[in-house]
């Protein structure tokens, strides 16, 4: 069964970090450009970050750039999201996707991926 699988959400306080992991099952990684979106209530869901399959160019969303970084272990077969100095309006639900042919320029669309992972829940809160 193909799959991608997340997790590392919690509850962090704002000024916090927190690791997402979004790991495969069923298929290899290094040939799939990965992104992360997140969904907050009452929002449309958007993207935050991006990794390439080749060449592993990353892409931030202009919220996050500076605070969040994208990584692949493709050994591991997983992707990470660290994210740092957090505010309460990274919460949200954040998601994982897999995408075998990424265009350039449709990093942050939700429509060439592939792959979803089921979400893993991100509250910034004091």
């Amino acid at each position: 069964q193909v799959q991608l699988v997340e997790s590392g959400g919690g509850l962090v306080q704002p000024g916090g970090s927190l690791r997402l992991s979004c790991a495969a099952v069923g298929f290899t990684l290094d040939y799939y450009s990965i992104g992360w979106f997140r969904q907050a209530p009452g929002k449309e869901r958007e993207g935050v970050s991006c990794i390439r399959s080749r060449g592993g160019t990353t892409y931030y969303a202009e919220s996050v750039k500076g605070r969040f970084t994208i990584s692949r272990d493709n050994a591991k077969n997983t992707v990470y999201l660290q994210m740092n100095s957090l505010k309460p309006e990274d919460t949200a639900v954040y998601y994982c996707a897999a995408s075998y042919n990424l265009r350039y320029g449709a990093h942050f669309l939700e429509s060439p991926y592939d792959y979803w992972g089921q979400g893993t829940q991100v509250t910034v809160s004091s």
